[in-house]
């Protein structure tokens, strides 16, 4: 359950780490927060009123207060600080900025309206401690995205705890490419239905597996749609309890394909060395850009005009992660029902471990050295 008493004002949280804070009275506020709180994985701090938060007060990374607690206030003003947010129940009198305004509250939440906006402040501080996450998109279609995607898990997979996910309804389904698709476990529309996942245990445990690689795919015969909140939730959920998370995404916006982005550490644009995938690419370039610092281009070879990788990463305006060269017999494989990289040899293979020595490493804030 998501709820965690106070801790003493001279008892720090675990590893240093704090909590938020949630001020409330209100039995069905509470319920709506804690709901709000394990879709996005955290864990909460709870007391009833605002004099019994002063200890936690200036150290926690955000303040939830019910508009139930704001009358009467305590009589020693509370300190101003940033990240307070005044929350309250739809239905009942919505509450006067003047009066959260005497808390220093920057948002006033009514939920359930406003739970997207809740679940998304709470997921960010609950990905404190998250692994690194790699968005692979094609710059066209047909340039290879999911192949490098699913042999860069692979190779990850041998020695670092990895998650593949599959950010492309489109895509026919990545389980297909690794001859996964008829082993059990859950994809996107279970999760959906369920409100997304619980724990990075519980994530990890529920879907199907390759070779140690848990695997989210979509189901072919369900619904492509999944609500923006389950995404956030499921991401969130991965990025904790996985050292690396490869998404292989789509060239167009997808609530799922969005929120890969909006966390993604690294992006890779695969992009063929040809004029006409270069110019297709400008466009995924623009957009990915916007929404990750770190945007590489892998360029796959041939190049019928002679293009260097190198120029096409600079025509794109990205880093270059570099020059994959044509693997014979890798297509025929892959039909014969052979994943990218099986072997773990050959130039995919050698090429994505180049790659993962050049990614960041786990984020882990609080970890004992």
């Amino acid at each position: 359950m998501p709820v965690r008493p106070v801790p003493s004002p001279d008892a720090a949280a675990p590893s240093g780490r704090q909590r938020p804070l949630l001020v409330t009275a209100d039995a069905a506020l509470l319920d709506d927060v804690l709901r709000c709180a394990g879709d996005a994985g955290a864990e909460v701090d709870v007391v009833a009123d605002l004099a019994a938060a002063r200890p936690a007060w200036p150290a926690a990374p955000l303040v939830l207060v019910g508009v139930d607690r704001l009358d009467p206030l305590p009589d020693e003003a509370l300190p101003r600080r940033a990240g307070v947010l005044v929350v309250e129940a739809g239905g009942g009198a919505p509450a006067s900025w003047e009066v959260a305004a005497t808390v220093g509250a920057e948002a006033v939440l009514t939920l359930p309206g406003a739970e997207p906006v809740l679940v998304e402040r709470l997921t960010v501080l609950a990905d404190a401690a998250r692994g690194v996450t790699v968005a692979v998109l094609p710059g066209r279609g047909g340039a290879g995205a999911t192949t490098v995607a699913v042999a860069l898990a692979r190779a990850a997979a041998r020695g670092r705890r990895t998650l593949l996910l599959d950010g492309d309804p489109w895509g026919g389904g990545i389980d297909l490419a690794l001859g996964a698709e008829s082993r059990p476990g859950l994809r996107w529309a279970d999760l959906d239905a369920t409100r997304g996942a619980t724990g990075p245990d519980e994530l990890r445990s529920a879907l199907p597996t390759v070779d140690g690689l848990p695997v989210l795919a979509w189901s072919r015969h369900r619904s492509p749609q999944v609500d923006r909140v389950v995404a956030a939730s499921v991401l969130s959920a991965a990025r904790r309890g996985h050292d690396l998370v490869i998404a292989d995404l789509p060239r167009q916006p997808h609530p799922v394909a969005d929120a890969v982005l909006a966390v993604a550490d690294v992006a890779l644009v695969v992009v063929p060395a040809d004029l006409r995938s270069v110019a297709a690419a400008l466009v995924v370039a623009d957009r990915v850009r916007g929404a990750v610092g770190d945007v590489r281009a892998v360029v796959r070879g041939p190049a019928p005009s002679g293009l260097a990788g190198p120029e096409v990463a600079a025509a794109l305006g990205l880093r270059y992660a570099g020059w994959l060269a044509p693997e014979p017999g890798l297509a025929a494989r892959v039909d014969r029902g052979e994943p990218p990289g099986a072997a773990g040899r050959g130039r995919l293979s050698v090429f994505c471990r180049a790659l993962l020595a050049d990614l960041p490493a786990r984020r882990d804030p609080g970890r004992a050295a």
